[in-house]
């Protein structure tokens, strides 16, 4: 008996190694994170650099090995070899680092890094062959993702065997505490070949000149392509301190389309293509960077010093392996005529906030005086993290703001301290009396709201903190709050919009002419809306209800411009530009956007804040005829609200949660707790805590995530990459953006397809791996037995031994591939070379009643074609 307790013990140690060895690849990288142990005493990294992820994929741990800046405005790098002899690709990033403590960081891939020291000044150079940028990272930037089945291919016979870390560290008194820093990035890689292959695209001007005060200086730079098709995803800029703004297009038979604009004094991170954007043989790529010379006394030249300027646009793009070239340069301008037809908007300095200025160059003489609580502030707005596609939105039932007794709640706002701020119309009523034909209210004998119809309530237990708006209102519609805590409101009885501070009485700014509607500069018709923008302070209203357009105003509530136009429904589906109610305004400061909630048409319509000009439409057959409100969380989350269907339509009225980026949806949400009627705002938090208002319901729902999924995208410092959850399959850790332009609910049907075949192919390998140790530990148990009857019932002691796992062995190699600036400009006369190895390169709005068909303490949105809509 003591044989077979033995032979059981050995079987059991023997299925436990199978099992172990058996287990996810994914969750050896999730265990190999948690176990991270100390490179010093002071500072987390892994002690194994090198993880594997299954038969073909392995992660790369790079960090920077426990340093510590000694002055501010240091470049630091550090070298680790590519572990492999044969061709791999990089499939995704996940960066570890603090804006506390660094400015930015770049990953280089090269064939011969500048030095074989631990890490080294980047003064010395990055590599002393041709270097890739393949990342980067740095504060505030919006998220930037390799489409899937993308890939930068290193190691081989052409790609680079070394990978260069360098991180800037801009202001050093986060050292003041004397820890030493372990920032880093890891990399996905498989052996897996990828159909496409990532590469870099660097436009650049070598030879122009800023005289010392001359307000406007461009600089132009111009390439005819003559290679197989490229498709571009994202986009970065580049210069000093003089440079206001960058912009790249593709010139295609004289039509300029854009690729990317930004302020370099911006984060200089890439930044993701807002629409799809491919290159043909015989295209021409063109850039234009924008300078002013006020402030200086001499000529300023491009180098690579604080002191002198540069203007690069760098392209991120793929093209098909067969033909992929990793890196291509244009340094010339072989067309100057053809800038006289650039879009206006090139032209147009990106405004930025002087704090974000100091911080984005890193320069010591800049973030000295930098206040560093606001930086602070700042720094833990952009370290949040936002879910991806798992994880789902649910009514917090425990929350007692449900039981409010409210009037029709119009407006939906979270103030700078988080509290929840609603607008509603205490006992007045938008109805079928409200408004006469041509838009005059009706009712002003009633007189202004008596009761306060802004409350402010803690989002915890919906308890009123302070309320006001007694007194001021007829018929409150929308609301906004900008960064100082002001109150932006619209009434559409009133026909005007309200600057209100959060304890005074009397508005500080009201624009548009009480009780009178119009549609010039100086009058609304019943706006809905307002957004401000917290950067550059323009004001944005949409009106409205009997206009069709959106008007920018100053700071301080000048006319600068407006855009858009009804919706001619004779012709079918709406243009670009065309409104009908445009309801809901929200600001995408990221990606300098603002987005409307066109009611009527159904859609989300998106603008270049500045300019006014159509980016694009994001249009979900679940959305129905009718899409009330939007709302957009810093990070990439887009939220939405819905009408009720019309009879025969199936859509139901409901809650969306969508990527920004590729206007997918990602989840949907209905309360459990009573039910929508017409919701009408929606508001959500960085935590992805939602609020839905309803007008004709007059209550305010609360929702909050389940955080119940271990896969997660999260969003650092503007970054975003995938946290890989532990699962039982090995489940692709690149990203899902496809790169070719589809449906949005087809692709969600295709990856649900994807995600069912993954989940059943893996279940049969799980079930496979389980039975075998069975049946082998059967079969010994017989065998056993029947030794013990025929060598005369003795004891058999059958002793096995064993072993299992693996060992990831780290190879060494060598490639290459890529441009070095210094090395580059160095060859020109002139120019200094320090410096550039180290680039951080809402026709009406009563309610319909659904039980009597009457109309009254309703908002009813315009009936369904082909009846004309109620004018009110």
């Amino acid at each position: 008996m003591a044989g077979l307790v033995n032979n059981l013990l050995i079987l059991f140690l023997v299925f436990q190694n199978i099992c172990l060895g058996f287990r996810s690849p994914l969750s050896v990288f999730k265990r190999y994170k948690d176990t991270a142990r100390p490179f010093s005493s002071e500072c987390l990294g892994s002690d194994q650099p090198v993880i594997s992820l299954g038969l073909s994929d392995f992660a790369l741990d790079i960090r920077m090995p426990g340093v510590m800046p000694k002055q501010s405005d240091t470049y630091l790098c550090m070298s680790v070899p590519l572990p492999v002899d044969d061709e791999a690709y990089v499939v995704d990033f996940k960066p570890h680092a603090s804006m506390d403590t660094v400015h930015h960081m770049l990953l280089f891939g090269c064939n011969e890094p500048s030095s074989t020291e631990n890490y080294w000044d980047c003064d010395e150079g990055t590599c002393k062959d041709k270097s890739n940028i393949l990342y980067a990272w740095a504060r505030n930037a919006p998220p930037t993702r390799l489409p899937k089945g993308v890939g930068f291919r290193v190691g081989g016979e052409t790609g680079g065997r070394f990978f260069v870390l360098q991180v800037h560290y801009g202001d050093i008194s986060a050292f003041r505490d004397k820890h030493k820093d372990c920032s880093g990035v890891t990399l996905h890689l498989t052996h897996q070949k990828q159909p496409l292959i990532a590469g870099m695209y660097l436009m650049m001007s070598v030879n122009t000149v800023i005289p010392p005060g001359e307000k406007v200086v461009d600089a132009d730079i111009a390439c005819h392509y003559k290679r197989f098709p490229m498709h571009l995803f994202a986009y970065r800029v580049h210069t000093h301190r003089l440079g206001k703004v960058v912009s790249g297009y593709r010139v295609r038979n004289g039509q300029w389309t854009l690729i990317g604009r930004q302020s370099p004094q911006l984060p200089q991170a890439f930044y993701p293509v807002e629409r799809p954007v491919d290159v043909s043989y015989d295209d021409i790529l063109a850039a234009r960077c924008v300078f002013s010379g006020e402030g200086r006394t001499t000529e300023t030249h491009i180098g690579g010093t604080a002191d002198d300027e540069m203007c690069n646009f760098y392209i991120m793009y793929y093209m098909e392996a067969k033909h992929a070239v990793s890196y291509m340069t244009c340094t010339q301008n072989a067309n100057p005529e053809m800038f006289r037809n650039i879009p206006q908007e090139a032209n147009i300095p990106i405004p930025v906030k002087s704090d974000m200025l100091k911080m984005s160059h890193g320069h010591h003489e800049e973030t000295k005086d930098t206040d560093k609580s606001s930086l602070l502030q700042q720094a833990k707005k952009e370290e949040e993290e936002i879910l991806d596609q798992d994880f789902h939105i649910e009514e917090a039932v425990e929350w007692p703001g449900l039981d409010l007794r409210l009037g029709q709640v119009s407006g939906l706002a979270l103030d700078p301290e988080n509290n929840l701020v609603l607008f509603h119309r205490g006992d007045h009523v938008w109805d079928e009396n409200s408004f006469d034909s041509k838009f005059v209210y009706q009712q002003r004998g009633l007189g202004p709201i008596e009761q306060n119809t802004i409350l402010v309530l803690n989002p915890s237990n919906a308890k009123l903190l302070h309320s006001m708006g007694k007194s001021l209102f007829y018929l409150p519609h929308g609301l906004s709050i900008d960064k100082n805590g002001n109150y932006w409101v619209t009434d559409v009885a009133l026909h005007q919009v309200f600057k209100l501070g959060a304890d005074d009485k009397e508005p500080l700014l009201i624009l548009g002419v009480a009780l009178q509607p119009g549609s010039d500069k100086n009058h609304f018709c019943q706006p809905t809306d307002v957004a401000v923008d917290p950067i550059t302070g323009s004001i944005y209203v949409s009106d409205g209800y009997c206009n069709s357009r959106i008007i920018q105003f100053s700071p301080n509530g000048l006319y600068v411009n407006q855009w858009g136009e009804g919706t001619e429904t004779s012709l079918g589906r709406a243009r670009p530009g065309q409104f009908h109610i445009p309801h809901s305004l929200a600001l995408i400061p990221d990606f300098s956007q603002l987005c409307v909630a066109d009611r009527e048409n159904g859609r989300i319509q998106c603008f270049r804040s500045e300019t006014g000009e159509f980016v694009r439409e994001i249009k979900h057959k679940s959305f129905g005829r009718e899409l009330f409100a939007v709302s957009y969380v810093p990070g990439g989350l887009l939220f939405a609200v819905n009408g009720m269907p019309y009879p025969g339509e199936a859509e139901p009225v409901q809650g969306f949660v969508m990527n920004f980026s590729t206007g997918e949806i990602i989840d949907t949400f209905i309360p459990l707790r009573k039910s929508f009627e017409m919701p009408h705002d929606v508001v959500a938090s960085e935590d992805k805590t939602v609020f839905v208002g309803d007008v004709h319901a007059r209550a305010v729902w609360k929702f909050a995530s389940t955080e119940k999924m271990e896969h997660r995208s999260v969003k650092k410092a503007g970054i975003e990459v995938q946290e890989i959850k532990e699962s039982e399959t090995i489940v692709e850790a690149r990203l899902k953006n496809n790169p070719e332009s589809t449906d949005p609910l087809k692709k969600q049907e295709k990856q649900h397809l994807v995600r069912q075949a993954s989940t059943g192919v893996s279940f049969v390998l799980i079930t496979t791996l389980l039975i075998i140790p069975v049946v082998v530990l059967l079969a010994i148990l017989v065998f056993i037995r029947w030794r013990k009857t025929t060598v005369y019932g003795a004891d058999g002691e059958h002793k096995l031994d064993s072993s299992s796992g693996r060992n990831l062995g780290r190879l060494r190699g060598k490639g290459g591939g890529g441009l070095n600036l210094g090395n580059f400009f160095a060859s020109h006369k002139g120019y200094s070379r320090k410096g550039f190895d180290r680039l951080s390169t809402e026709g009406s709005d009563q309610e319909k009643d659904e039980d009597d068909g009457t109309d009254s303490e309703e908002e009813c949105s315009a009936p369904p074609p082909p009846p004309a809509p109620s004018s009110s």
